[in-house]
């Protein structure tokens, strides 16, 4: 089997994102190793970012440390030292031996190997603009100078993503509008229209839209193709997240392509390519 870059269909190519650094479910997720693998390949990968206490970031998604990590308390109020000193656990929470990366670790390893020119690094920023102190910024700004070209910035707090994005010259950003009870307030107001409309206005300068693929396959059963006015708007549309290749969440995958979406996150994209290429 080749390895889990893309699929294409009708002329169109859409990307497998390695969401969390994983090629396959039973990976841990945000180890080295496997980001490293992904970038070498070309592949499209995602990691999460939140600030810890020496104003600078941690791959981590939670906002604490117990479930990923061996550590506790809040990653906020956990030094860089501390950090590098945690192993990262896996799905049934035992620690592994890979530690805990800061982003200045993970750019610096990516810029001494030999990344491929088509690979993306994701970095996905769970915080908001009340955290963003100018020396986290400035930091940020720093570590992602050596692979700028491959990264892409987004979250859910453009704002933030955008002061983030000014730091450092040459990064491209991505928008999430995703976020609490986003699908059932659609689906009770039926303004998926409107929806997409107000996401490409928020976030004029990013180059990806994230969306819950649900959300969009919602939109769909409505009459309304919510993946067009992006593509329309010169953007690029992700589909997030499917967890597991299922009978179920092939059909899932089959409507995402007939609606042209760029880009399929998932925690098994290794499934994802075999299903697709038989």
């Amino acid at each position: 089997m080749s390895d889990p870059l893309h699929i294409d269909r009708d002329g169109h190519r859409t990307y497998i994102k390695w969401h969390r650094g994983r090629r396959r479910p039973s990976d841990p997720v945000f180890t080295g190793a496997r980001i490293v693998e992904a970038m070498r390949l070309g592949a499209s990968v995602e990691v999460d970012l939140v600030i810890h206490a020496d104003h600078g970031c941690a791959v981590l998604h939670d906002l604490t440390l117990e479930r990923e990590t061996t550590g506790a308390g809040r990653v906020r109020d956990t030094g860089a030292a501390a950090l590098r000193q945690l192993h990262l656990r896996d799905n049934d929470g035992q620690p592994v031996s890979d530690r805990v990366l800061l982003l200045e670790d993970l750019c610096d390893l990516l810029a001494r190997e030999d990344v491929h020119p088509d690979a993306l690094l994701q970095l996905d920023f769970k915080e908001n603009l009340a955290a963003l102190l100018p020396q986290i910024a400035a930091n940020f700004a720093k570590s992602v100078a050596p692979i700028v070209g491959s990264l892409i910035l987004s979250g859910g707090d453009f704002d933030a993503i955008a002061t983030l994005a000014r730091s450092a010259p040459g990064l491209v950003t991505g928008y999430d509008p995703c976020y609490g009870e986003s699908l059932a307030r659609l689906q009770s107001s039926g303004d998926y229209r409107g929806f997409i409309e107000q996401a490409l206005a928020t976030a004029p300068d990013a180059g990806m839209i994230y969306l819950a693929y649900d959300i969009i396959l919602a939109a769909e059963e409505a009459g309304i193709d919510i993946v067009a006015p992006v593509h329309a708007a010169g953007r690029r549309v992700d589909a997030w997240t499917i967890n597991r290749i299922t009978p179920q969440t092939i059909g899932r995958i089959e409507r995402l392509l007939r609606l042209k979406v760029d880009q399929i996150t998932t925690d098994d994209p290794e499934g994802l390519a075999k299903a697709f290429s038989e």
